[in-house]
């Protein structure tokens, strides 16, 4: 049976673009530790129950995968922490539930640990990982034994350890809006320590696959595939694609596979016809996903994809190589009970929904690596995203080292989802505060675009978002002017817009630090509005914005009076408003933030969808 994305699939997989029938989710208790003094490996913590001088350090349970900071943990407590420790048994029915047998691998998965992991079972090191929000994948298989079969008579087989350090110190690691203070203040917010992510077990064949990326190309009717594998497949082996829609076949191959990558196109004859071409492709509107099954030997995956295409031409943001104006919101992925972990898998759909329900087709991630399950609902709803890296805060080796790896594992994530239309791998020169005056600083941002587009030239990337633009596809300007006249004078015309573009910008930072404007890329407000309000049953302390609203009428005059001006500018191509909920002190959201609308969600849909709906 083809792969149903859009309605048998339920999110809860956490690789929505890789699924395996079988897997055991090790979500829920762990035993835990801090580890102020740093003593957890001198003392053997890893070793087992019995580790550390003065008995077991793990005294306390948390919740994974809500870090310790946040409430949902169960821990609940922000202060500082750069190390932390978690254990967990590995019993037979886990082994059972993940599908391991004699003659298959035991893999386990991480989504995402901030930042350095160290993992250990049975009390010997499986790996190894840094990067606080790409995933990673440890073969646990001879720390376990060979199967169920091998396993002991008794319930528990092994123990998994693993130790996370996250210093709030080091300005060097790519942190995003994580505060390296010890109380939260203006934008930054509580740190996410440790396991934020989902953590899994699955076994798999000798020779599987690992990795999957398609590339829809709509002119010539193909999906072409790249397929790595886990090692090097023997002589003789085949790997199988099938592609459908609402269970009719698209197309299908079968190739012989050799070496650690297979490459492969699959012709979609149904898209020759000219005049019904669109009818298959991928759009917020009409979110049409393509299902895949892809074998390879005795591994089987079920995948899914969108054919549909990203660009920019005439001043213009094109979708399907046709002018789209981008109606989209900034969105931190925020909660206030489980802090940048989602709340569970339904909050992250009502995420989504709740986006598409306020009249945007767009988001733009801002400053974090978010959940894969987000950009699945994200497909299956409709929504285009941005994707952007969270920023480092000094200019250093180190910087520029784990920023560049970390951005391309998550290149690598995420290629493969059609609701990604964008890559933002700076925002407001973050961590290249003195760009345009260092020309090494400068070079870093375009050496970003560069491998960007090396690892994927199918979508615009912005060098720098907001100002300081190095090379980039889309202009993008952050104004939280307050005046909405000021606004419709600044973009009201292209000479104004010009004039924009050839001094200082808004925040009175140079808007193009290297060349001329190309006139072919197209101009975004991509940071506007911030308009502030707070009622009682919401106070927080520090509540701020970029202005302030008396009561919710006078907030929904100020949003609806700036999104108005936006949307009349002749020059704009889109635009992307601060932001959807509100974060910590930061009280500018259009709901709060338990997600609740300041204002009737239908005020705000009229207004933000306007004359380009």
């Amino acid at each position: 049976m083809i792969f149903d994305a859009a309605s048998t699939f339920d999110g809860t997989y956490p690789r929505p673009q890789l699924v395996r029938e079988q897997w055991c989710d090790l979500a829920g208790e762990w035993a835990f530790a801090h580890d102020d003094e740093d003593a957890g490996v001198r003392e053997s913590w890893f070793a087992g129950s019995k580790a550390g001088t003065d008995g077991d350090p793990f005294a306390r349970t948390i919740v994974v995968p809500f870090p310790p900071e946040s409430p949902a943990s169960g821990i609940g407590d922000p202060t500082f922490h750069p190390v932390v420790w978690y254990r967990r048994t590995i019993r037979q029915a886990d082994l059972e539930a993940a599908g391991h047998g004699s003659t298959k691998r035991l893999i386990l998965h991480f989504g995402a640990v901030d930042y350095r992991a160290s993992v250990w079972v049975g009390g010997r090191l499986a790996g190894t990982h840094e990067g606080g929000g790409s995933p990673f994948a440890l073969d646990i298989t001879e720390l376990v034994g060979r199967g169920v079969d091998a396993v002991v008579a008794h319930d528990t087989v092994t123990s998994i350890v693993v130790r996370a350090e996250d210093d709030p110190s080091d300005l060097s690691q790519p942190r995003g809006k994580q505060d390296w203070q010890l109380e939260p203040h203006v934008i930054w917010y509580h740190r996410t320590t440790g396991i934020w992510q989902p953590v899994w077990l699955e076994a798999v064949p000798p020779v599987a696959i690992e990795q999957l990326h398609w590339t829809p190309n709509v002119l010539d009717a193909t999906v072409s595939a790249r397929i790595a594998l886990s090692r090097p497949a023997p002589d003789g082996t085949e790997l199988s694609i099938a592609l459908a829609f609402e269970g009719e076949t698209l197309g299908s191959v079968r190739v012989p596979a050799t070496g650690r990558s297979v490459e492969v196109t699959v012709p979609l004859p149904v898209q020759r016809n000219g005049q019904a071409y669109e009818q298959l492709l991928w759009s917020p509107e009409h979110p049409r996903l393509i299902d895949a099954r892809v074998t390879l030997g005795d591994d089987t995956v079920l995948s899914y994809l969108g054919l549909r295409s990203a660009g920019v031409a005439g001043g213009r943001f094109l979708l399907n190589d046709r002018p789209y104006y981008v109606r989209s919101v900034l969105n931190q992925g925020y909660w206030p009970e489980s802090h940048l972990a989602a709340p569970s898998v339904d909050g992250l759909r009502a995420e989504a929904q709740l986006i598409k329900d306020l009249g945007f087709n767009a988001a733009r991630l801002h400053q974090k690596y978010e959940d894969p399950r987000f950009l699945f609902f994200a497909d299956t709803l409709g929504l285009l995203i941005w994707g952007e890296s969270p920023a480092a805060y000094e200019f250093t080796p180190a910087a520029v080292t784990r920023t560049m790896r970390e951005w391309t594992a998550i290149v690598d994530r995420d290629y493969s989802h059609p609701s990604i239309v964008t890559w933002v791998p700076i925002n407001e020169s973050w961590g290249v505060q003195h760009l345009a005056h260092d020309a090494r600083m400068r070079d870093y941002a375009a050496a970003l675009v560069h491998l960007t587009k090396a690892l994927d030239p199918t979508r615009p990337v912005i060098s720098n978002d907001g100002w300081e633009h190095v090379d980039s596809d889309i202009l993008s300007v952050h104004d939280y002017e307050a005046s909405a006249p000021v606004v419709a004078a600044r973009y009201g015309s292209p000479e104004a817009v010009g004039r924009l573009f050839e001094g200082l910008g808004p925040a009175g930072r140079r808007m193009l630090v290297a060349g001329t404007r190309d006139l072919n890329a197209p101009v975004m407000l991509t940071e506007f509005g911030g308009v502030s309000f707070v009622d009682r049953a919401h106070e927080v302390d520090g509540a701020w914005g970029y202005s302030a609203a008396s009561s919710a009428e006078d907030f929904g005059r100020r949003v609806g009076a700036l999104v108005e001006a936006t949307l009349a500018s002749p020059v704009l191509a889109g635009f992307c408003y601060t932001q959807l909920a509100d974060t910590g002190q930061e009280t500018n959201g259009l709901v709060t933030d338990d997600r609740r609308p300041k204002i009737p969600i239908e005020s705000i849909r009229a207004f933000i969808a306007g004359p380009h709906a």
